[in-house]
């Protein structure tokens, strides 16, 4: 661990706005005119940094300190932005749940932090008020919004209140910055907590890897990526969509920001680029601007590569995946050409999915699976290449905490003298080039009599099938004794209607169940109209949701 020193993430949006000051910062879709066309309003650097001063004055006017916990929950906007790193500003920590988990986890999230505020839009300061004994310390309330403020101080008055009245506060790197919720697609959620130095190490890094700019323009299909790019001196247009429903985007209105905007780089959940790629391919669209695509939150589809590597008409542009977690972003990358070049071939025949190698800064180890808590770094058996075991990380940007939660803390990080290592909770090996494949979460294995089945290295085998569109494997039955099934999601319109389709189906996936070595011991298939997903990124299949499905039907 290095010695902490004097930094606040902010004011690296405070230089952005000394070397570029009248370069557009944050871009909105705020309307569209009576012709349909998109109305568009913004910041610019010098703009946005005086109101995220007069904002963190505000808060400190309402009694804001470094101790204080704020719950963020504003819709995708300049306002969101804003208010971010404002808080980041006054030393007090932004707490980020994901809206898209659901009430009841949400409200587990809330109970854990016993947050000091809520900065949110009105219908939540609603509910904060009807809920008024459960959230008793709640007492920095700011509601943005154009309705009914509901007890909260309205965003303009938070403004007024603090116009060149802002006082620095002093942080640390290793001071808490924000909580971040995981999207609990294989538990419960748990606030990951950030320090000032690691989002810091986090901007470094993307911008060290992918080469990035400033004067860039960036769409963000997840919000938090933003922020980002306002450490870096890229310009954020925020797309008009919802962001927890990245598979039902409309891909008119992101190639419409696209074009509208020159965007030279775009950030999106492969549902979200499965959309656009099939539209664009299908109408014969190209994006010429788009220089930088990038996908992430897990594997992405080989044909969704291939169908965004047609929408980009420059040579030089490419898609890129990077690997990573909440606990630990970034990890590994890899570029689509090599994945089509090098890699789809030995996906397609179930050795897993390469995510490239390492980023600078970052180290990353197999080691032989453990059930339990690691104690010391030492006590962790490292596997030989191409021997599949339980991928560690260590970084300057992986987190070292959750928030109250010092079991989940002891199980997920291994101890190494000064510094520690992030157990992904994936599983995955090295080959022979230094690159890491990832073959599925640990929570996912499925552990048979006659050994372990991964799901991310078989579905692949299936997937090839031209009615699939996405298949999981599961089991079903007592750890060690467990039963594979593969449940498989048919392509739009090719659900078999009746038995005898269904049975030809099914023996078409029996045929290449039996063509290899991994996938011969499955023989019980599944058909689902809509596997379920991550309601963060649309397409982490919730295989605990399904094994218990399997497991009844």
């Amino acid at each position: 661990m290095t010695d902490p020193v004097k930094l606040n993430i902010a004011d690296r949006l405070r230089t952005a706005a000394s070397r570029w000051p009248h370069q557009r910062c944050v871009v909105f879709p705020e309307g569209r005119d009576r012709n349909g066309r998109v109305a568009y309003t913004h910041s610019t650097f010098a703009q946005l940094n005086q109101e995220t001063d007069d904002l963190a004055a505000g808060l400190q006017k309402l009694g804001t300190t470094p101790k204080h916990k704020l719950v963020l929950m504003v819709k995708p906007s300049i306002e969101f932005i804003a208010l971010t790193f404002a808080i980041f500003k006054t030393g007090a920590t932004v707490v980020l749940i994901d809206p898209g988990m659901g009430r009841k986890r949400i409200f587990d999230c809330l109970d854990e932090i016993e947050p000091d505020g809520f900065v949110a839009i009105p219908i939540v300061q609603a509910i904060r008020q009807a809920r008024g004994k459960r959230y008793r310390n709640a007492n920095i309330n700011i509601s943005v919004g154009r309705s009914f403020s509901y007890g909260g101080l309205p965003y303009r008055k938070l403004l007024e209140l603090g116009h060149n009245r802002f006082q620095p506060v002093e942080t640390l790197s290793t001071d808490r910055a924000a909580i971040i919720f995981t999207s609990g697609s294989t538990g419960p959620p748990k606030g990951v907590v950030y320090e000032h130095g690691m989002f810091n190490a986090q901007v470094d890094l993307l911008q060290q890897q992918y080469q990035i700019q400033p004067g860039e323009i960036d769409l963000p299909g997840f919000p938090l990526f933003a922020l980002f790019n306002l450490a870096m001196g890229v310009t954020t247009v925020i797309p008009d969509m919802d962001p927890t429903k990245p598979a039902d985007v409309n891909p008119l209105r992101i190639i419409e920001a696209i074009e509208n905007q020159g965007i030279t780089q775009a950030f999106g959940s492969p549902a979200l680029w499965n959309r656009v790629g099939r539209y664009c391919v299908e109408k014969s669209i190209k994006l010429p601007s788009l220089k930088r695509i990038l996908s992430a939150g897990a594997p992405v589809p080989v044909p969704v590569l291939e169908k965004m590597k047609q929408c980009c008409s420059e040579i030089e542009a490419e898609m890129f995946t990077p690997y990573g977690a909440t606990e630990a972003l970034p990890v590994c990358s890899i570029s689509a050409s090599e994945v089509l070049n090098e890699t789809a071939a030995k996906t397609a025949v179930g050795q897993g999915t390469c995510v490239g190698k390492p980023f600078s800064q970052v180290d990353v180890r197999v080691i032989h699976e453990v059930s339990g808590a690691i104690s010391s770094f030492e006590k962790a058996e490292i596997c030989p290449k191409n021997k599949i075991g339980e991928i560690i990380v260590r970084s300057p940007s992986a987190t070292r905490e959750y928030f109250n939660r010092p079991d989940a803390t002891a199980f997920a990080k291994i101890p190494d003298g000064n510094h520690f290592w992030h157990r992904m909770g994936d599983m995955g090996y090295f080959d022979d080039d230094n690159r890491l494949w990832f073959c599925g979460r640990k929570a996912h294995i499925v552990r048979t009599a006659q050994g372990l089945m991964y799901p991310v290295c078989c579905e692949p085998i299936f997937n090839q099938h031209p009615r699939v569109y996405r298949s999981a494997l599961v089991g079903v039955g007592e750890a060690g004794k467990q039963q594979p099934v593969l449940i498989v999601e048919p392509e739009t319109n090719c659900y078999p209607k009746s038995q005898d389709a269904r049975n030809t189906f099914l023996d078409e996936l029996k045929v290449i169940a039996s063509q290899q070595e991994l996938t011969k011991s499955i023989s019980d298939f599944r058909f689902h109209r809509k596997l379920p997903v991550d309601r963060r990124h649309n397409v982490k299949i919730h295989r605990e949701d399904l094994a218990i499905w399997a497991a009844k039907n």
